[in-house]
């Protein structure tokens, strides 16, 4: 047998589609971003001198570390960089969970890779539904037990924030890590990142896939306190982000205010896009993020397939719960006023 019996039985994790560049596509599966990153960013793109190339980055990435710290007012040391906050959880599972007597544990819906991951450390997944008011099962996760318990918040596909009194006492209840996985937090209107200072064994995941339009670039990290950094970093590759992703990426933190106006935009066209829908017959969830979570009142399925057929990609999950429903990134002004007249045209029918 060519690979460990549970990578033989695991289903892998299967991406959004993603179109060649160049197609003509309006693109709202995948939650990236639909306006450009900082000017500042691309600048230092273009500037790359190309002795970054021929020598290893810094392993640490400490000169971002040092911009994370200047603009979210944390310790440089409470940093810890990856080649995507995907690579954070990747670190997390590997450093933490193993077989049954150390599982993840997680409310569902929620972001599928946590599974994935679980399952590739062959470590027991548990997990435990929302109810329908997406209150957070406090109770039920710490009965589970989990050597790490994954919070989205704001969650995917739902867009849901979780109160921070609920994760606060999640955290002072578990005996494991509490990963509370921010990849939306730009759009959201409120962050927990407070409560890394209060317990030793919560952190926070960000990304700059979403909010600083980077989903290209490939670059997260994570805060929290240097004992349980300490950890990750025995099990973190020697240099797991590259030196073109430092220097962007360092740049892109920098430049907040062009950050925060483009997700401002975002917001406000979630705010019109939300309307449009239900004027539709959609029923649409509140959203926090750069997405909004819509049930048709006809098969979301047919509503995805025939939205493809016209040059436009949402994400349908075919998956129990999900079944009925479609998530749709927030597209530009002009994107989303298409996908309303097409929808239109296609409910028609």
């Amino acid at each position: 047998m060519l690979f460990r019996p549970a990578i033989a039985q695991m289903t892998g994790y299967t991406p959004g589609e993603q179109p060649k560049p160049g197609t003509s596509i309006i693109k709202l599966n995948t939650n990236e971003n639909p306006y450009p990153p900082s000017p500042q960013a691309v600048e230092v793109l273009r500037n790359v001198d190309s002795e970054w190339l021929r020598r290893y980055p810094d392993p640490y990435a400490r000169e971002f570390c040092n911009a994370v710290s200047e603009a979210l007012n944390v310790p440089s040391d409470w940093v810890i960089v990856g080649n995507g906050s995907d690579d954070m959880l990747n670190l997390l599972v590997r450093a933490c969970a193993e077989g049954g007597d150390r599982p993840c544990v997680y409310p569902t819906p929620t972001y599928v890779l946590y599974r994935t991951l679980a399952a590739m450390q062959s470590a027991e997944v548990v997990e435990i539904p929302y109810p329908e008011d997406f209150k957070l099962p406090v109770d039920e996760l710490v009965a589970a037990k989990g050597a790490i318990t994954f919070i989205a918040s704001p969650n995917s596909p739902s867009g849901h924030c979780v109160p921070l009194e609920d994760l606060r006492q999640l955290a002072s209840q578990l005996s494991g890590v509490l990963v509370i996985d921010e990849a939306y937090v730009d759009f959201a209107q409120y962050s927990a990142l407070a409560l890394v200072r209060e317990f030793e064994n919560a952190i926070v995941l960000r990304t700059l896939s979403k909010g600083y339009s980077l989903a290209g670039l490939r670059l997260g990290f994570g805060i929290a306190n240097p004992k349980l950094l300490s950890g990750l970093f025995k099990v973190k590759d020697s240099y797991n982000v590259d030196a073109i992703a430092q220097l962007v990426g360092t740049a892109a933190i920098r430049d907040q205010n062009y950050k925060n106006l483009c997700a401002q935009k975002v917001k406000v066209s979630r705010a019109k896009l939300t309307v449009d829908l239900r004027k539709l017959g959609f029923t649409v969830r509140e959203s926090h993020g750069n997405f909004v979570l819509a049930t048709p009142t006809s098969s979301a399925e047919e509503i995805y397939l025939s939205l493809k057929q016209r040059g436009i990609l949402v994400r349908y999950f075919n998956q129990p719960g999900l079944q009925d429903k479609l998530r749709i990134t927030i597209g530009n002004d002009e994107q989303n006023q298409l996908l309303i007249e097409i929808l239109e045209t296609i409910l028609s029918d």
